[in-house]
């Protein structure tokens, strides 16, 4: 009985590695299918076939869930990435605003001197 390993990511996915994991994954996927395809034809005993169907179930809905799990995270860091980018952009507009608002400070008390007196 052939029995496929599987494979687990931990950490952050960076969107290159994750896109490589996941086809790997999808590889891996249609490989265990391909198995699953063919327990039906095999010559092995009822309750065999029976058991090796459910491993290779099981397995393919483990690589689901990490493809799942991969997707998810890619997605996460798409979204962290956004916010940071808007903001830096909402504290980039805030500062020149602040300069803008320094330079045009209206006369007030203590800005301007009287040397006629």
């Amino acid at each position: 009985m052939q029995i496929a390993s599987t494979t687990s990511t931990t950490g952050p996915v960076s969107p290159s590695s994750g896109s490589s994991d996941i086809a790997k994954l999808q590889k891996q996927l249609r490989e265990l299918t391909e198995q699953l395809k063919g327990v039906a034809s095999s010559d092995m005993d009822a309750k065999a076939k029976q058991q090796k169907a459910k491993l290779l179930q099981a397995q393919i809905q483990m690589v689901q869930a990490q493809i799942t799990a991969i997707q998810r995270a890619q997605q996460q860091e798409q979204q962290r990435a956004q916010a940071a980018k808007a903001e830096g952009a909402a504290a980039s507009a805030a500062q020149q605003q602040k300069a803008v608002s320094a330079k045009n400070q209206p006369a007030g008390l203590g800005n301007n001197v009287d040397t006629y007196a």
